[in-house]
């Protein structure tokens, strides 16, 4: 009785942490790209993804929250059906949500948090980032801030900060504007990044 009631609590526990596997067919990806908020609206319009959500990797602390997250990342993590995206595909999206050139964090979000990041689970996941890193670098003639980290324990962000712009999007759409996302992903990209 006690075997199945631990089961169950550890069960109960995985899946809250939001480290549950991905249901049958379904992949996950955590990818850090600044504010959260704008990369899990970005991931939540892209064809074969079915869902993403903010929080954050790369560290080592437990419990890591909104306010005390030394060494992590703000991430998301991205789960997406392989049969309509793959991998490759998806990191490609990723690249066009962002600055990767930008070594000082993301747009108007500086800091070691705001760092830029595709936490990768196996050798493959590694040849495929690095492989976008070298592509990108050479078509924008820089040099690409984007690390390769293996992946780590992904923590849920609060929930307030998940589908942030979907609940608040006047909030939202004052941070988009004020923070200049739009033309700096315009500059970079010219035309070709993601909305």
């Amino acid at each position: 009785m006690k075997t199945k009631l631990f089961a169950a609590i550890a069960a109960a526990a995985i899946f809250a942490s939001g480290t549950a596997p991905a249901a049958s067919g379904l992949k996950t990806a955590v990818f850090a790209g600044g504010c959260f908020w704008s990369m899990e609206k970005g991931f939540e319009s892209t064809p074969g993804v079915v869902s993403a959500v903010s929080g954050y990797s790369g560290g080592t602390m437990p419990n890591p929250t909104y306010r005390n997250h030394p060494g992590y990342l703000e991430a998301v993590k991205v789960t997406y059906d392989p049969a309509k995206i793959s991998y490759a595909q998806l990191v490609d999206s990723y690249y066009h949500h962002i600055d990767p050139t930008d070594p000082r964090g993301q747009i108007c979000d500086f800091g070691p948090s705001y760092r830029l990041a595709v936490f990768v689970s196996d050798g493959q996941e590694q040849k495929v980032a690095e492989a976008a890193k070298a592509k990108y670098g050479q078509e924008l003639g820089a040099t690409i801030t984007v690390a390769t980290r293996q992946a780590s324990r992904f923590w849920d962000a609060e929930d307030y900060h998940q589908d942030y712009a979907k609940k608040n999007p006047a909030a939202y759409q004052r941070y988009y504007v004020g923070c200049g996302r739009g033309p700096a992903l315009h500059a970079v990209w010219n035309g070709k990044e993601a909305h």
